[in-house]
Order: structure tokens, then C-alpha cells, then sequence
């Protein structure tokens, strides 16, 4: 079970649960629906005190129900983003998704199983990426094995709803493009059905365009494919515009932005990013980013082997702390480094850099070569 894998059962988020159509007792009530629409809205946008408002409303609507601690352990792990092991709010983060699976669990009914079925997953998607993004395996492989049936569940609302197509459209893209990219995975694909990457695109697009609340997951990923799997820079980089068109306070949509934007040689917009990037919440994961993309910038637009040296050796420094979070930027350093050293004449350490940047990636041809 890899990353990415995990990442396609994480997304399933507290949102999913309110546009299902199905009955349940958060979604018999329209104005709470949209409150919670609202809610996560501000969470993608990291707009957390408004977040937090919402939060408690809900609580005082629902004191019992799995959605208020799923939407406060949201709140949580995006607050804190990179939530690491040693973090003070650890604890209150697995305390809200482990009572929303029970509470999901205990309290199962036949006529709310959409709304129960999704925050289960949901709570058990956001531990699994807690996990793994911090290489906690002992809990990785119990969580992902309990899981599975929850996800396979979902593919019986397929016909029905927009939304999960972004379900099914994940499955089916990985389950074919994941062993294809990476050949040790495909004795332990065969264990699972069959899928089609052609269809899973299509159903992703249609998330994209036609979901009302998993809009920037869809868009999010189906950049990350067009980056990782499909090599069409140019594609990925219309939907991370669009990601952070909808959510331009978000960090993390604003540096995939400026990544594609140098993968595709647009220097000018993607220096123009990095100023405005300045400006937004800012913490250090977030500087590492910016630091690293900024000496891809000065290596390629200004041919500053310098100043592009130094910003990638200071992000190196930098993202020390950040483990596992930080290996798809450090990978962008070091291959950084090495391409410079090779222009040096420095075979030894540009050897060695490339190296280096292999170790930290699972997509050599994303490299800025």
C-alpha cells in the first residue's frame, strides 16, 4: 500500500456525506447542509476561525452525530499542515476520527448508511495519510485492511450520485496506471478488480465539472496524474489554475500552481506566484516549498547558478525536520544540484546528487531537466 493509494481513500472527506440524497439526520436538515458546505469551504481556504464557528454550531445541532468531531479533526490536520508525530495536536486528531468511526460503527442504520458509510471513510482516509505521510506502518496496514470493505461498499451509490465518481474514477486510473509506473506492485494489484485508466479520467473530469463539494480533490489529483502519470505538463497546469482560482489562500494549491507553471517554462507568472505567495498564511513546510521553487526560477530563468545553489541547499536544510512530507521538494533540490554540478564539471557530486534525488522520488521524469 503506497501513498498515493492511500491519498485516494483520504480525500473522501466530511463533505461527501452531505450531497448524497440519501436519508440521514444531518441531511434532513438543508440549512445544516449548507453550513457544512460553508464550513469546509473555509477549511480548503484555510480560513480556520470561520471554520471554527461552524464547528460549534454544529456540535450544539448534533452533540452526538460522527460529523462535528469529523469536522473538527479537519480542522485540525489542515491547521497543523504537515501534522507531524511529534505534534502537540496529534492526540486531539486521532481522538476525533477514532470517535467518528465509532460513533459511525455503533451507530449503524440501514436507512442513513451513505452519510455513515462516508464519515467512516472519511476518518479512516485522514488516519491512513496521518500514517503513512509520517511512516507509522504498524498502524498503516491494520487501518488499510479494515477499510477496504468500506471502500468497495461505495461503489454501489456509483450510478447515483456525481460525486463519487471521484471514488470510482480514482480506482480505476490507479489500479492500472500505479503497476504500469511501478512493476513491483503488480503481483499484489492482480489481488484486486480490474480497472481502466481511460474511464477512470473520464469520471475524474466529471467529479471535476459536475461535483459540488469534492471539486478541489477531483482537480487536485487530476493534476497530480497529469504531472506523475500522463507527462502533460501543460494539462496538469489548467487544473491546478483552477484549484487555486477556488481556494487561493490555500499553500498548498498556490505552490502546485507555481509548480507546473516552471514545469512548463511560464517563468514570469510562476515568479509573479511565488510574490503573491509571500503574501498568504504562511508557515515553515511552506517556506521549504518556496524556497526550493525559487531555485528552480533562478536556475532556469536567469541562468543564476549561484543564487539557485543556495536556495537549494538552504531548502535541504530547511525540510530536515519534515521526514517523508518533504521528499517530493527534496528530490526537486537535488536534481537541481546535480544538473549544476554537471555544468561545473563536478561529475563526483552531480553523480551523487542524482542520486540522492532518485531516493526521494517515486517519479524520476518529474525533474525539471
Amino acid at each position: 500500500m503506497t501513498k498515493t493509494i492511500l491519498k485516494t481513500i483520504a480525500v473522501l472527506t466530511l463533505v461527501f456525506n452531505i450531497h448524497t440524497g440519501a436519508p440521514a439526520q444531518v441531511l434532513e436538515d438543508t440549512a445544516t447542509a449548507g453550513l457544512v458546505k460553508s464550513g469546509v469551504d473555509y477549511i480548503y481556504n484555510f480560513q480556520f476561525e470561520n471554520a471554527r464557528k461552524i464547528y460549534y454550531r454544529l456540535k450544539q445541532l448534533y452533540p452526538e452525530h460522527p460529523i462535528p468531531y469529523l469536522f473538527r479533526g479537519m480542522i485540525t490536520f489542515w491547521e497543523n499542515y504537515p501534522l507531524l508525530a511529534d505534534s502537540p495536536s496529534r492526540g486531539s486528531f486521532e481522538s476525533d476520527m477514532y470517535t467518528t468511526i465509532k460513533l459511525c460503527e455503533n451507530g449503524y442504520k440501514p436507512e442513513y448508511e451513505a452519510e455513515f458509510l462516508m464519515a467512516n471513510l472519511a476518518a479512516r482516509g485522514m488516519l491512513l495519510l496521518f500514517y503513512a505521510d509520517n511512516d507509522i506502518n504498524k498502524e498503516v496496514i491494520p487501518m488499510a485492511t479494515s477499510s477496504y470493505k468500506y471502500v468497495r461498499r461505495a461503489f454501489d451509490f456509483k450510478e447515483t450520485y456525481n460525486d463519487f465518481y471521484f471514488i470510482t474514477g480514482l480506482y480505476s486510473y490507479y489500479r492500472e496506471a500505479y503497476p504500469e509506473a511501478h512493476p513491483i506492485y503488480k503481483t499484489v494489484a492482480f489481488l484486486f478488480p480490474g480497472g481502466n485508466r481511460t474511464e477512470g479520467l473520464r469520471e475524474l473530469n466529471l467529479a471535476a465539472r459536475y461535483s459540488i463539494f469534492l471539486k478541489a480533490e477531483s482537480y487536485s489529483f487530476l493534476s497530480g496524474i497529469y504531472i506523475s502519470f500522463e507527462n502533460d505538463f501543460k494539462q496538469a497546469s489548467s487544473y491546478s489554475s483552477t484549484l487555486h482560482y477556488l481556494y487561493p489562500e490555500n499553500p498548498l494549491y498556490i505552490t502546485t500552481y507555481i509548480k507546473n507553471l516552471l514545469l512548463i517554462k511560464e517563468y514570469d507568472e510562476a515568479e509573479r506566484m511565488i510574490t503573491q505567495a509571500r503574501k498568504i498564511r504562511q508557515n515553515d513546510y511552506l517556506k521549504v516549498q518556496l524556497t526550493i521553487l525559487n531555485g528552480i526560477l533562478y536556475e532556469k530563468k536567469y541562468k543564476n547558478l549561484r543564487t539557485a545553489r543556495t536556495y537549494y541547499k538552504s531548502g535541504v536544510e530547511k525540510a530536515a525536520r519534515y521526514s517523508d512530507y518533504a521528499n517530493e521538494y527534496l528530490a526537486y533540490a537535488f536534481f537541481g544540484l546535480s544538473r549544476i554540478s554537471e555544468a561545473e564539471k563536478d561529475t563526483q557530486n552531480a553523480r551523487l546528487y542524482r542520486r540522492q534525488a532518485l531516493e526521494n522520488t517515486a517519479y524520476a521524469n518529474v525533474n525539471f531537466d
